[in-house]
Parts: C-alpha cells; structure tokens; sequence
C-alpha cells in the first residue's frame, strides 16, 4: 500500500483507520478520488465548517463539491501535473489560494486561474500531454524507417525538446512565434515542416481537440447536479 510506504519512509505519516478520522486529525484536506466516486465518498462525511480543502476532483465544479460537503468550507481547485514528482511541473489552482501557492511552488511552478472558464482552459491545455508523446512518437517510427535505431531516436528527440523547452522557460519576454521564427531559417527545414505541418491541417486538428476537451469540461462544470435523496 502507498499509504504504509510512506509512512515507513517518514515519522510524519500517519494511517488513519477512516476517513472521517482523517478529517478529524486534519487542518488541510486533500479530495483525490475518481469523479463518479466523488459523491458516494464525501456525503457520508462530517465536515468542519472552514475548514481547508483542496480538491484533486477536476471535472466536479465547486458547487457541487460544496452541495455534497453540506458544510461551508474553504475551498480550492488544482491540477497538479505529473512532472511535479521532479519538482519541475506545474500545477493549476483555482482560485489562487496562499496555503496552496506555499505548497505547490516547491515543486515548479504554480499558474492561479482568475476565472472558472480560465481554470477550464488551462486543464483542457494541459490534455495535450498524450499528444506531445504521440508526436514524437509519429517522428520516432520515421526516423527508424530511415535507419535510425529506436534508441537513438528516442535519445535524440528526448534532447532536442528537453533544449527547446528550456528555451521558453528561459525567454518568457518571447511569444512561441517569435521562438518558432528564430528557430526557421526562411524557406528552410524547420519552415518547410512546419509549413507542410500546418496546411495539412495540424493546427487546425490540434485547436479542435483542445475546443473538444473545453466543450466537455465546460459541459461537466454546466451540468446541474442533483443530490441523492
């Protein structure tokens, strides 16, 4: 188990017999379940009121969080993501909350959405993780029908993009075109790709899988959610 791990690993740790324990022993709550388990777990809980709370729950909005808690609480959103685990990601809150801040910062860097509908968005930027793979995946299997061996496909692409994010990080005063034209020579490689890229709909495709996943978020978040009686 994850929970006797850690707490083989730190005095810190402690293992509750229940959940409702749990929040009893807690002053900030972290709610990491799976959405449709959400309301099944947290309705039979007692909740105290202002008490902190941080919900891992993407799809499940602050109101309906707020109707199946039942108790007024303090509340806020995040969407911390995998590469935290090496303290260079970067985590989502909505809204900005300090005790938050304080704890994601440690491990990259912390984006607080102003809105709902901005908080929408950067998740649904954030769903283009499988895609990043799946280009280099579509890059690696050319190289390889070119001769190249999967390792060094992998190897060398897992550099060129580690340096050009690095390269973003690092200008942040630089629009993406702008890093995009300083990396093209005119009527060069890196042109010719992205221009091919780009009429044969790439950006296009990319935009609509992005307007797929805020039009499902933004669907979830509308939904009106009725308790069970």
């Amino acid at each position: 188990m994850v929970s006797a791990r850690l707490a083989a690993f730190s005095d810190n740790v402690m293992i509750c017999d229940t959940s409702q324990e749990v929040l009893d022993r807690s002053d900030l709550v972290f709610l990491a379940v799976r959405p449709q388990d959400a309301q099944e777990v947290l309705t039979p809980l007692h909740f105290t009121e202002g008490q902190h709370l941080c919900s891992l729950i993407a799809s499940v909005t602050h109101e309906t969080l707020q109707d199946w808690i039942g108790t007024p609480v303090r509340l806020f959103r995040s969407i911390p993501l995998p590469s935290v685990a090496q303290h260079r990601g970067v985590t989502i809150l909505f809204p900005h909350d300090p005790v938050g801040d304080m704890l994601f910062r440690p491990l990259g860097t912390v984006v607080s959405a102003r809105t709902v509908e901005e908080f929408d968005a950067l998740a649904s930027a954030s769903a283009m993780m499988g895609t990043y793979f799946g280009v280099l995946e579509a890059a690696s299997d050319w190289m390889q029908s070119s001769g190249i061996g999967q390792g060094d496909a992998r190897s060398y692409l897992s550099g060129v993009f580690a340096g050009l994010a690095q390269t973003a990080v690092e200008n942040p005063g630089k629009s993406f075109d702008v890093l995009r034209s300083e990396h093209s020579t005119p009527a060069g490689l890196n042109a010719e790709v992205f221009e091919v890229f780009s009429e044969a709909g790439g950006t296009d495709a990319l935009k609509a899988g992005l307007d797929s996943v805020m039009q499902r978020l933004t669907t979830a978040r509308e939904a009106v959610v009725e308790p069970e009686t």
